[in-house]
C-alpha cells in the first residue's frame, strides 16, 4: 500500500526521498521493523483478551507430565502472528505481484482452517479439534485454487511460463540439466509440497518456541533465495549467473519473508520458554503454508527437504511411529513427534528447542550454499 501510494509520487513530483521505496531490501527491512513493532505493541493486550475469553490450551492427557502445568496458557497466538505478518506485507510489498498475492492468500486461508481447528478444541475441551480429513480437504481446496490462479490465470508472464513446470534439483545447474514435468504431474506434486509443509510445521509446534525458530530461519533462507533469484547485477540477472531458477517477480517475496521474520521475533518474545501464549493451529498451519508457497514459487521444492529438515524429521517420526505400531504393534519412539521422545528421555525443554534451532540453522546454510555449489 505504501509502495503503491508513495512511490509513484517520487516519480511524478521528483521527491527523491521516496525513491528509496523502489529498493526491495529497504522495504524488506521496513517490513521486519513494522511487524516487530506491531507484535510488541499488540501482544500484551492480545494475551489479556485471550485470558479474559478463556481461550486456553487443551493439554493431551497422554503427553509428557511436564506439559500438565501448561494447561490454561492462552492459545491462538498465531492470529497475532498473521496480523503482524500480513499487514506489513500489505504496507511494504508490491501487492500487484502475483507471487506475493498468492503467498499471502494461502497464509490467510490456512490461518482460517487453523482457527476453526483451535476453536473446536477449545469449545469441545479436547485436543482433537477439526477432523483431519476436513482439515486436509480445506488445505487442498485453498491450495488448489491459488495454484490454479498462478498456473492458469490471465496474463501469465512469459518468463514464468517457461519455468513453472520445471523442477530444480539441489546442487545441480537449473538450465544445463533441465527437468520439465507435465502439468498433471507437477501440480499434484506442488500441492503435496504445500499441504505437507503446512502440516509439518503444525506437527513441530509442540514446545515453547520450537516451531517459530525454524520458521523464521526458513523464511530468512527463502527471502535470501528469492531476492537473489529476482535481482540484476551489472545488467545481468543473478539467476542466470548462478544457474538457478529466477525471474524478476521472485524478489518481492523477500518482503513477505521479512514480515514473517519480524512477526516471529515479536511472537517469540512472549512464546519463549515458559510461554505466555501458544501459537495454535491458526499460526502453524498458516506459516507452514506460507513457507510451502515460497518453496514452490522459488522452485526450491526439493531443496526444502534440506532447508526444512526439522519439519521433515518431525513428520517422518510421526509416520514411522504410526506405521510401526499398526504393522508390528511396537513403538519406535517413546512418543511422537520426536521432540516428545527426547522429553520422555529426560531432556529439558529448552535444550531440545535450542538444539533443534541450531540444526535448522545448519541446514539453512547448507541449502543456501547450493546457490553456488552446483
Amino acid at each position: 500500500m505504501i509502495y503503491q501510494l508513495l512511490y509513484p509520487l517520487s516519480q511524478k513530483f521528483g521527491w527523491g526521498a521516496l525513491n528509496v521505496l523502489r529498493y526491495t531490501p529497504f522495504r524488506a527491512i521496513m517490513a521486519v521493523i513494522t511487524a516487530m513493532i506491531l507484535s510488541f505493541m499488540l501482544a500484551p493486550w492480545f494475551i489479556r483478551t485471550l485470558q479474559g475469553k478463556q481461550i486456553k490450551q487443551v493439554i493431551r492427557k497422554d503427553g509428557p507430565e511436564s506439559h500438565f502445568s501448561k494447561a490454561g496458557t492462552p492459545t491462538m497466538g498465531g492470529a497475532l502472528i498473521l496480523l503482524s505478518c500480513l499487514l506489513p506485507t500489505l504496507l511494504w510489498a508490491d501487492m500487484t505481484n502475483r507471487f506475493v498475492l498468492a503467498t499471502a492468500g494461502v497464509t490467510a486461508g490456512y490461518g482460517i482452517i487453523g482457527y476453526l481447528d483451535d476453536r473446536l478444541k477449545i469449545t469441545g475441551k479436547s485436543s482433537r479439534g477439526l477432523p483431519g480429513r476436513y482439515k486436509i480437504l480445506g488445505q487442498v481446496l485453498i491450495g488448489g485454487l491459488v495454484l490454479g490462479y498462478l498456473f492458469f490465470g490471465p496474463e501469465q508472464p512469459l518468463d514464468w511460463v517457461e519455468i513453472r513446470y520445471r523442477l530444480a534439483v539441489p546442487f545441480v545447474a537449473f538450465d544445463k540439466h533441465p527437468i520439465s514435468l507435465p502439468a498433471w504431474v507437477y501440480l499434484p506434486f506442488a500441492l503435496f509440497v504445500l499441504v505437507g509443509m503446512s502440516n509439518a510445521v503444525n506437527l513441530t509446534d509442540g514446545l515453547d518456541g520450537l516451531a517459530i525458530g525454524p520458521v523464521m530461519i526458513n523464511a530468512a533462507a527463502y527471502g535470501v533465495w528469492a531476492y537473489v533469484a529476482g535481482s540484476v547485477l551489472f545488467g545481468q540477472p543473478l539467476a542466470a549467473y548462478l544457474d538457478i531458477a529466477g525471474l524478476k517477480d521472485m524478489a518481492e517475496l523477500s518482503v513477505f519473508a521479512s514480515a514473517v521474520i519480524g512477526s516471529g521475533i515479536g511472537f517469540l518474545w512472549y512464546n519463549t520458554y515458559p510461554a505466555q501464549v501458544f501459537m495454535g493451529d491458526v499460526g502453524s498451519l498458516a506459516l507452514g503454508g506460507g513457507l510451502g508457497m515460497m518453496a514452490i514459487l522459488t522452485k526450491t521444492e526439493l531443496l526444502s527437504v534440506i532447508l526444512g529438515g526439522i519439519f521433515v524429521i518431525e513428520t517422518l517420526s510421526v509416520i514411522t511411529q504410526v506405521v510401526s505400531f499398526k504393522l508390528f504393534g511396537r513403538r519406535v519412539f517413546l512418543m511422537a513427534p520426536i521432540h516428545h521422545h527426547f522429553e520422555k528421555k529426560g531432556w529439558p525443554e529448552p535444550r531440545i528447542i535450542v538444539r533443534f534451532w541450531i540444526i535448522s540453522i545448519l541446514l539453512a546454510l547448507i541449502a543456501l550454499s547450493s546457490l553456488k555449489v552446483r
